[in-house]
């Protein structure tokens, strides 16, 4: 299983491909979705790492994938720009996934 990396920053891009992950940059909600759909079509990646900035700009449709499938795994990340409250996440996640507001 391979990890991907879907970033709007080439920092972390670089940064995770000296650790041998793989990624693209993208900015734009377009771009973003086709290439998380396309990173989810590779049976070979079990991991996307997807910027926070990325993230934010189109949760609905990652936290969709999350509750449709159980491959890959989407993982948000904090780049050097972002202050990630993971904690949020987490809670809109188990929120949307059970339907009961924590």
């Amino acid at each position: 299983m391979k990890l991907f990396c879907i970033s709007d920053n080439i920092d972390t891009q670089m940064g995770l491909r000296l650790a041998g992950i793989d990624g693209i940059v993208v900015h734009e909600y377009d771009e973003t979705i086709e290439a998380i759909k396309k990173t989810c079509e590779d049976k070979e990646v079990g991991i996307v790492l997807i910027s926070e900035k990325l993230f934010e700009l189109c949760s609905d449709f990652v936290y969709e994938i999350k509750i449709r499938q159980k491959f890959p795994l989407l993982v948000e990340i904090p780049d050097r720009h972002g202050n990630a409250n993971i904690t949020d996440g987490i809670t809109k996640y188990v929120q949307e996934a059970i339907g009961v507001k924590l």
